[in-house]
């Protein structure tokens, strides 16, 4: 009886193991999700594009693609995006000599992409892995880039490869995109496997060069490529473009006016 009374002083088991700062309604572990959705909610746009998107005077991502405008704020691409996922490449460790000896610090490499044309890439050095990596999927997402697809063959059903033959290089490492016939899958090393698959590529071939053990400048390499697939005129994009007024112009007057303050 004695015992039982002493277990339930101590907090219901018997006073072991209950030293290491674990109180009981005082929640566990370092605040994981403190505050997540608050800080999506309460997004505060610094830029004239953040504005816009926030007020959805634009309606999609690729009308800020359109007119080549630049994305400051990984919100925009949070608000238009909401399916990507990230996968890290590789964390690297870096040193740089100094008087007092070698500095250590943790290189990371971050790909994100919602597998339906859409892609990023980011590199980001820190002193710690964790804010390394939460670094990297910031800049990614600032970098998302549009992927063109086409079709090998007859124009059936959603397009599945690379519209034509891509290069990119970065250092010595060279990559090349073959468009595949439907089914053939991505023949593909593991890195530029996971960024096409990413990018919602289905089937395409690949021809690596150069010192692709270099994981860094290979996945830049393959990122290049995917990238120059917007870059590559083809007859179907032969039409005559009819220009109209950049988001900035037709706005003028909402970006004029005073943006309210947030109150603290």
């Amino acid at each position: 009886m004695a015992d039982s009374t002493l277990a339930d002083s101590r907090g219901g088991r018997g006073g072991f193991g209950r030293g290491r700062g674990r109180g009981g309604d005082r929640g566990r572990g370092r605040g994981r999700g403190r505050g997540g959705k608050e800080d999506k909610e309460t997004w505060t746009p610094v830029t004239k594009l953040g504005r816009l998107v926030k007020d959805r005077k634009i309606q999609s991502i690729e009308q800020i693609y359109l007119f080549s405008l630049p994305i400051k704020e990984y919100q925009i691409v949070d608000y238009f995006l909401p399916t990507l996922k990230d996968e890290v490449m590789k964390i690297m460790p870096v040193q740089k000599q100094t008087r007092a000896g070698q500095r250590t610090r943790f290189k990371a490499f971050v790909v994100i992409g919602d597998s339906n044309g859409h892609v990023g890439l980011g590199v980001k050095c820190s002193k710690e892995v964790a804010t390394a990596i939460r670094g990297a999927i910031i800049l990614a997402k600032l970098s998302v880039i549009p992927v063109r697809r086409g079709y090998w063959g007859s124009i059936m059903n959603e397009p599945h490869t690379v519209p034509c033959k891509v290069t990119g290089k970065c250092g010595s490492a060279v990559t090349r995109l073959v468009p595949a016939p439907r089914g053939t899958g991505i023949v593909a090393a593991p890195t530029p496997k996971k960024l096409l698959q990413l990018a919602g590529v289905t089937d395409c071939y690949t021809q690596a060069f150069g010192s692709t053990r270099t994981l860094g400048n290979f996945v830049k390499a393959t990122f290049a490529a995917i990238g120059n697939t917007y870059s590559y005129l083809t007859p179907d994009l032969w039409a005559e473009t009819k220009f109209t007024m950049s988001p900035y112009q037709q706005y003028t007057d909402f970006l004029s006016k005073p943006q309210e303050k947030r109150r603290a």
